[in-house]
C-alpha cells in the first residue's frame, strides 16, 4: 500500500481524514520529551484524537534504541492495543524511525501516520518507509521498510525549531538538489539559512519531498536507483557513528560533511564540474563549519565505513555524480580514495 503524503495547512482536517481511512479502534501518539511539550498540545485537542493514549520516549538519536523499542511495545500492549490500532508518530527523525518500527511489528504490524516536526524528517525520515533503531554502535542496524499510511507535512512546526535542526534538515534537500537539477540546485544555494524566509522554505520543501517520492517509487526496496538517496551518506554516517561516541552531532550536519567528501571523489573519479563542487562547498562551510575530526581518526572512520548496509563484501560502495543530478550508483572507492576525501573535507 503507497503512502500518502500530503502539505497541510489544515493539520486538524488532514488527520482526521487521515483517521478515517486507516484501522482504528484505539488510536496512540507517540512523542519524544520535546515534542510532547512543544507539539503535542497543538495537536491534542483535536476531536478526533479525543480518546488518544500518549506514549513518550527520551529525546535525541542516543535513545533510538531497543530499550525505547520495548517501551513503545509495551505500552501499546498495556493500553489495550490490537492488530486494528493505529500508531500517530509527532516528532523527528527519531521518533518516525523508532515509531514505524515499532508499528511495524507490533502484532505483525498495524497501521500508523507520520506527523514530522523538524525539517529533517519532513524530506527524510518520514517518507520512503524505513523504520529502524540503532543498535551495537551502529546507525539504523535494525529495522524494516514499511511505509506510513499517512505522512502529514505540516511547515507550522518548524518555527518551534532551532538553527541547528534547520540546518540539519536543510543538508537533505541540498542533497536532493544535487540528485535532481540544476535549477533545483541553485536555488537551493541561493537560500539565506541565517534568516529563513519560512514560505519560500515550504515551497521549496514540496520540490524536495517529491524528488524523494519520485526515486522511492521506483526503487522501494533499495536495490538500485534510490541508492542515489545515499549519497554523502557512507562517509556522513561514519563521521556520524564517531561522534556518537564522543560529542554527537545532528544527521545533517554530518550529511553535509559527507556531501563536501563524496563530492570530491565524484570530482576525482567522475569529473564532476569544478565550479559547482566550490559553490556547494562553501556554501556548505558557511552554514556547516567543519567537523571535529584528525588524520587519526581514519582508520576507525574506514572501519565504520566497512559495516555499512550498502556494501556488498569488504568493499566501500559510495553514489557519485558526474554533474548535477548524472547519477553513478554502486561505486567501489579504495581507503587510499577516502583518505584524500577526509583530507579535502578537513583543509579544503
Amino acid at each position: 500500500m503507497h503512502q500518502r503524503v500530503i502539505l497541510t495547512s489544515h493539520l486538524s482536517c488532514d488527520l482526521t481524514m487521515a483517521i478515517s481511512e486507516c484501522e482504528h479502534d484505539r488510536i496512540f501518539i507517540l512523542t519524544d520529551t520535546h515534542t510532547q511539550a512543544h507539539c503535542l498540545p497543538v495537536i491534542q485537542s483535536y476531536l478526533s484524537l479525543r480518546d488518544a493514549t500518549p506514549i513518550s520516549i527520551p529525546a535525541s538519536d542516543t535513545h533510538k534504541d531497543l530499550h525505547s523499542l520495548t517501551h513503545v511495545w509495551q505500552s501499546l500492549q498495556q493500553g489495550g492495543a490490537t492488530r486494528h490500532s493505529l500508531l500517530i508518530n509527532l516528532g523527528g527523525g527519531m521518533v518516525t524511525d523508532l515509531g514505524g518500527f515499532a508499528a511495524s511489528t507490533f502484532k505483525r504490524g498495524i497501521d500508523f501516520i507520520n506527523i514530522p516536526t523538524t525539517l529533517l524528517s519532513m524530506v527524510d525520515a518520514s517518507v520512503g518507509g524505513k523504520t529502524g533503531i540503532n543498535f551495537g554502535g551502529l546507525k539504523n542496524e535494525i529495522g524494516v521498510f514499511s511505509e506510513a499510511r499517512y505522512v502529514l507535512l505540516c511547515t507550522d512546526f518548524l518555527r518551534t525549531q532551532d538553527d541547528e535542526n534547520l540546518r540539519s534538515g536543510y543538508a537533505e534537500m541540498l542533497k536532493h538538489g544535487l540528485i535532481s537539477d540544476t535549477a533545483n540546485w541553485a536555488e537551493l544555494l541561493r537560500f539565506d539559512l541565517a534568516q529563513p524566509d519560512y514560505d519560500h522554505l515550504r515551497q521549496m520543501l514540496a520540490r524536495s519531498v517529491a524528488v524523494k517520492e519520485r526515486i522511492v517509487a521506483q526503487d522501494p526496496f533499495e536495490q538500485g536507483i534510490r541508492k542515489a538517496l545515499n549519497l554523502g551518506h557512507t562517509i556522513g554516517h561514519a563521521i556520524e557513528s564517531l561522534c556518537l561516541q564522543r560529542r554527537p552531532i545532528l544527521h545533517g550536519y554530518a550529511v553535509a560533511y559527507g556531501l563536501v567528501a563524496e563530492l570530491y571523489l565524484s570530482s576525482l573519479r567522475m569529473h564532476f564540474p569544478t565550479d559547482k563542487l566550490r559553490q556547494t562547498v562553501s556554501y556548505i562551510r558557511q552554514y556547516y563549519g567543519e567537523p571535529d575530526i584528525t588524520c587519526d581518526d581514519y582508520p576507525q572512520l574506514i572501519q565504520l565505513m566497512h559495516h555499512d548496509k550498502k556494501n556488498t563484501g569488504s568493499d566501500i560502495n559510495v553514489t557519485l555524480l558526474s554533474d548535477i543530478g548524472a547519477l553513478h550508483i554502486n561505486q567501489i572507492v579504495s581507503e587510499a580514495e577516502i583518505r584524500d576525501a577526509l583530507d579535502f573535507l578537513r583543509e579544503g
